[in-house]
């Protein structure tokens, strides 16, 4: 039996620990790489997410343009029985006081009759009175009109109205009733009631829907001031008082934006793919390299035992 000499054994044992040493830092360095893998995956996925989350769910933008005048609004009244008496523009916020109310007066404003068929129930006659609306906002332009009810039998009298964007388009319009038609399922109607002087304060609202169309909207702010009735009057007699103005010189534009920037998400995914691929580069190499050093150890290995054999 040959023994090998003790600088051998230790100059083997030494070079096994190193490749050892190296192996297990390889393996350390590989599962490190797998591990910045799953966290680039994670990332993708993650991104493609929030991304297609903001297409959804757009944020909505609020901004306002100020004009010096607007467009004509139509201003569209149902009296039923009552009667216009009075309808005249005023500025500043001032009106004259009253000469005769309830007796005819001037109408001194643009307006028109409509006779049409309702639009959700075709048995429903309407009889609508259009009034041109006020257009000078810096001067307080308002519209300041009066109805007369002689008699009724309901315990509750109101006037329903409604406002459209456009007087001029009402006007230029071949078919006023389909026109009419139109509005009223499109735009909403409010009330005013008997025995007060009701204030409308309008402004507007623009929305751009996401196929590139715009609505129009209309807001209003209504204050009520109780009428002092002065006339001997007969019983179920009813006066309307009512004004139409606009509130302010700044028309509300909404819009909604997506913040789901692609050029963002196109650099990151590039980036995340980069690391993808570097990092599965590296892991094949040290593996290649694992295998290299693994034969070769063992082919030293080999050697070792056939030369102490």
């Amino acid at each position: 039996t040959t023994c090998s000499p003790p600088g051998v054994l230790e100059h083997t044992s030494t070079r096994f620990s190193k490749s050892c040493l190296k192996n297990v830092f390889s393996v350390i360095l590989l599962f490190i790489y797998l591990l910045l893998m799953a966290v680039a995956i994670f990332l993708v996925y993650q991104t493609i997410a929030d991304f297609r989350e903001k297409l959804k769910h757009p944020v909505m933008s609020v901004s306002y343009k100020e004009v010096p005048t607007y467009d004509a609004p139509g201003i569209a009244l149902f009296p039923g029985k009552a009667e216009l008496l009075t309808c005249k523009h005023h500025f500043y916020d001032y009106i004259p006081p009253l000469v005769n109310p309830g007796q005819p007066g001037e109408i001194e404003c643009l307006t028109e009759t409509v006779n049409y068929t309702a639009p959700f129930t075709n048995e429903t006659k309407k009889h609508a009175i259009i009034v041109e609306g006020p257009r000078d906002v810096k001067k307080r332009e308002l519209v300041f009109m009066q109805f007369h009810l002689n008699e009724t039998d309901q315990d509750f009298s109101a006037i329903d109205y409604l406002l459209f964007n456009s007087f001029q388009e009402f006007l230029s319009s071949p078919n006023k009733s389909e026109f009419m038609k139109v509005c009223e399922s499109s735009y909403s109607s409010w009330k005013f009631s008997g025995g007060f002087r009701t204030w409308v304060k309008m402004s507007l609202v623009k929305t751009k829907e996401e196929d590139s169309r715009e609505t129009v909207e209309f807001r209003q702010e209504i204050s009520v001031v109780n009428y002092i009735e002065r006339r001997t009057k007969a019983e179920g007699d009813q006066l309307f008082f009512v004004v139409f103005e606009w509130k302010d010189p700044f028309i509300q534009e909404v819009q909604d934006i997506v913040t789901a920037n692609p050029w963002n998400m196109i650099a990151l995914l590039c980036g995340v793919f980069l690391a993808l691929f570097k990092a599965a580069d590296f892991a094949k190499l040290s593996v290649k390299w694992m295998i290299k050093i693994r034969k070769r150890h063992l082919k030293r290995r080999s050697q070792i035992l056939n030369h102490i054999s």
